[in-house]
């Protein structure tokens, strides 16, 4: 007789039966964490489309693709934050992307529809643009590093942002279109004047480079008594834009420059108010 225990055929099969085998865990960021980056890439590709769609002769549609980075610009930022994804390499992605979507793409559409028939001068304003983009984007870059700002600026931009700075150069692009839908031939020919979007470019692009505090709207707080007329005119902004999409983005850039004063004045506003208390305790001192 063997000493072996005696073990029965069910246990001995159970022996053999396969382990169960662990999920492998792979090393790196979560896909929540690569959505902005996605989102940025996403609207750099809509900036490198516009420019094919300028050589293209299609302007209409380089137009809509630099508009369509812009709102892809303004979304990324705010999923980072909501998704708590936020890095270094996100925000100098960012960076590189808003150059040539907002920076280089609409000189280069401009120069391709109005500007070359300007010459060797049609050529400088473009560069003259890009120029003071880059300037404007370090600065923001720098910013993030620096001293922190008071808690009354932190509403403002410095400078028009990078987006709002594309819009108000493809000012002359939305309203030859749109003059061309409406067969008003004397407003597409003065809009397709190299001198106006020269004038245009150089304008825009002080006021990227400028000092001029610009609501940021990520912490702005409207008023309850002007958060109805605000739905109601967005509301009818968004019917015009469907009805009348150049006509639309032709008025976004008065609008946003009839903003501006406001926000100057809003700003100081802020700034004597955080500043009283300050002479209050130096004179009672």
């Amino acid at each position: 007789m063997s000493d072996r225990p005696n073990i029965s055929p069910i246990r001995r099969l159970r022996r053999y039966r396969p382990r169960k085998r662990e999920r492998p865990r792979y090393k790196g960021p979560s896909f929540n964490r690569i959505i902005p980056n996605l989102m940025t890439m996403i609207g750099l590709c809509c900036g490198l489309t516009a420019m094919r769609f300028g050589l293209e002769g299609r302007f209409g549609a380089a137009g809509v693709a630099i508009v369509v980075a812009g709102v892809i610009d303004g979304l990324d930022g705010r999923l980072a934050r909501l998704l708590k994804a936020t890095s270094r390499f996100g925000a100098e992605f960012d960076s590189l992307s808003d150059f040539l979507c907002f920076g280089v793409a609409p000189p280069f559409v401009l120069y391709l529809w109005s500007l070359h028939r300007g010459g060797a001068y049609g050529y400088a304003p473009g560069v003259v643009f890009s120029v003071c983009m880059a300037l404007r984007l370090a600065r923001f870059n720098a910013s993030l590093d620096g001293a922190p700002r008071p808690a009354y600026a932190h509403s403002f931009f410095t400078g028009v942002p990078a987006p709002a700075g594309a819009g108000l150069a493809l000012f002359p692009l939305f309203l030859g279109l749109e003059a061309e839908n409406l067969d008003w031939e004397w407003l597409n020919t003065a809009a397709r004047n190299p001198l106006l979007c020269a004038v245009v470019l150089i304008g825009t692009a002080w006021l990227l480079v400028s000092t001029l505090p610009v609501w940021s709207f990520k912490n702005f707080k409207v008023p309850s008594d002007y958060v109805l007329p605000l739905l109601l005119g967005t509301c009818a902004y968004a019917a015009v834009m469907i009805a009348d999409p150049w006509g639309a983005l032709a008025a976004a850039s008065f609008i946003y420059l009839a903003m501006l004063p406001f926000s100057v004045r809003s700003f100081r506003r802020l700034r004597r108010e955080a500043e009283a208390p300050r002479d209050d305790l130096r004179e009672s001192a």
